[in-house]
């Protein structure tokens, strides 16, 4: 004789599992309203609102009678600041420096801190996490100080540099009114190169290996591995740290404001920013700085979306071939 099993199985009721899967597979709802509402709230704060702000002041002005002495009716201007503001010549003067200032030295910038990557991301020794370190460490000291000890370097008095260019027969005034801008650049590409460098080495290292053994299987060089593998497939690195560097060269503030009691070749108004405060806190004209300021934020939206679709188009053309 065998024993028989019989084996009873139950019905399941169709769609029984199916909340369990989508349990699994995302987030509820309040955990995800969770983590984005101190976000929302915090930029809706920081920054729509004051937006919000300025945009409305920038179309009122203060209509003032007789000598001026008194606090002046609040009225609606229109349009009027922003044709102030572009007719003002140190507000353009400024728009016009910091656009010569980011063509030249933004695109130096990220080439140095791409090449350094790429180098970091090749050759590996026990030195290489040192000096990858150091790179990064200018990105450590504030803004304020490295222009200051930039300053101390720049002075013809204390700088080294002027010494040694002096005994070639070279003279230089680092903080001469030909100069002061790149004395500026070079402040800035010091400090922010190893922070791009991060971002970009950090790119390369998701980069699976295969890609690289496939490629030098081929006979591709490491230079023709680093051109038509690593550089397309970092593009999106490079683009988000590009956008980091138009907006920062659209808000330079700290360096020739540090730099302006050194040399009179910066004034008052020596880029936007300087000239908005100049405007609001100085001459009290709050609705032209408003408007100067929205004019400043337009700017940089243009400028960053233009920047993105570009080096988003050769990021789907790299990764194409």
């Amino acid at each position: 004789m065998s024993d028989t099993v019989t084996i009873v199985s139950r019905p399941v009721k169709a769609g029984s599992l199916a909340p369990r899967r989508r349990h699994r597979r995302g987030l509820p709802l309040s955990a995800l309203l969770g983590l984005l509402v101190p976000f929302l709230v915090l930029f809706l704060l920081a920054y729509v609102l004051p937006l919000l702000y300025a945009l409305q002041e920038s179309f009122f002005t203060q209509k003032r009678s007789g000598l001026g002495l008194g606090g002046g009716e609040r009225v609606f201007a229109g349009f009027a600041n922003y044709i102030q503001a572009l007719q003002t010549p140190e507000f353009t003067a400024g728009i016009g420096r910091v656009l010569l200032f980011g063509v030249v030295q933004v695109p130096i910038m990220l080439g140095a801190a791409l090449l350094l990557a790429l180098i970091f991301d090749a050759v590996t020794t026990r030195w290489t996490g040192l000096v990858r370190l150091m790179t990064f460490m200018p990105y450590a000291v504030p803004g304020v100080i490295a222009a200051i000890l930039w300053a101390f370097l720049y002075l013809p008095g204390t700088s080294p540099f002027v010494g040694v260019l002096g005994a070639f027969g070279i003279e230089v005034d680092f903080l001469g009114d030909d100069t002061v801008l790149w004395a500026i650049a070079n402040i800035v590409t010091w400090t922010w190169t190893g922070y791009n460098m991060i971002i970009i080495f950090s790119a390369l290292k998701s980069i699976p290996s295969e890609l690289y053994e496939a490629a030098a299987m081929d006979g591709a060089s490491p230079a023709r591995i680093a051109w038509s593998i690593k550089v397309p497939l970092v593009m999106p690195a490079i683009s988000l740290t590009g956008v980091f560097s138009i907006i920062g060269t659209i808000q330079l503030y700290n360096e020739p404001m540090i730099l302006k009691p050194f040399t009179s070749a910066i004034d008052a108004g020596y880029t936007p920013n300087m000239a908005v405060q100049n405007i609001g806190f100085t001459f009290n004209d709050y609705g032209l700085a408003a408007a100067m300021a929205i004019i400043l934020a337009l700017g940089t939206f243009v400028l960053s979306f233009v920047f993105t679709k570009l080096t988003g188009g050769q990021t789907k053309n790299g990764g194409a071939r």
